[in-house]
């Protein structure tokens, strides 16, 4: 058996004892001293078997929830006595891969030969970083608004509702408490869109968004004019990043209260 075909095994054995939770399988073929960088903290990462060791339980819970942990590639190179290999895994629930179907961890091991026998040196795992700095996310959030009036103004229903969230619930201005699901939403839309001949302006002039990860809210007066009458209203909007699209997953829409 090659040098690269020992260490293909051993980087298989050892991905099947993680999906069993099997500890002792895990740490074997593991030297003293690795050092692994992954995708918690700290920073630093872990340095010693010990160190190794404890890290992997927390992990195994998780993965108890029905998590894959499988290997789609591996390349090995190897030389006389120092290896490097690098390999894609399906790491994830199922949740993780309907929403991110492309979802893979990242892997590179450096293993030394010592008396024969190849053991592991150091891991580095990771996953790629799918968010998108704030001020750009807002500028994203920004743009699905201007989509909006745009499509408000062509009375398109089908590009309103492009970005709408199957599960959003909506508070309305008027009608039922709450709207939930974007059909009873679509209705709604559909309700406004035809109650005029005339074209129908929206937009929101002074847009506050803050942007946290893959949620964002945003606020602001909303103005709508048809037939020459503008109506102007309190909206406040929440939204989650689906597949690198952001989706509305939340609105409140509000006249004030007339004193009586």
């Amino acid at each position: 058996m090659t040098d690269e075909q020992q260490i293909h095994d051993l980087i298989h054995r050892w991905a099947t004892a993680v999906h069993a939770a099997d500890l002792e399988a895990v740490l074997a073929d593991h030297a003293p001293g690795i050092v692994m960088f992954d995708v918690p903290p700290p920073e630093q990462g872990l340095r010693g078997l010990d160190a190794y060791r404890d890290s992997w339980p927390g992990f195994f819970q998780w993965q108890s929830t029905g998590a894959l942990f499988e290997i789609e590639s591996l390349e090995v190179t190897a030389g006389p006595e120092v290896a490097f290999a690098f390999a894609l895994l399906r790491c994830g629930t199922p949740a993780d891969f309907a929403r991110v179907p492309d979802r893979r961890l990242r892997l590179t091991l450096g293993l030394t030969k010592t008396g024969g026998r190849w053991s592991v040196t150091h891991e580095h795992h990771s996953f790629t970083d799918r968010s998108t700095a704030p001020e750009i996310a807002a500028t994203e959030i920004r743009t699905v608004h201007e989509q909006w009036t745009a499509q408000t103004a062509t009375k398109d229903l089908d590009g309103l509702m492009s970005t709408i969230a199957p599960e959003i619930v909506s508070y309305e201005h008027a009608g039922q408490l709450e709207y939930v699901g974007v059909e009873e939403v679509r209705e709604v839309c559909r309700q406004g869109l035809e109650s005029t001949p005339e074209e129908i302006t929206f937009d929101t002039p002074a847009l506050t968004i803050h942007v946290d990860g893959d949620l964002a809210v945003s606020w602001g007066l909303d103005r709508i004019s048809t037939d020459g009458v503008e109506d102007r209203s309190r909206g406040t909007r929440v939204f989650q990043r689906r597949e690198g699209g952001w989706q509305l997953i939340h609105q409140h829409l509000s006249h004030p209260a007339v004193e009586k």
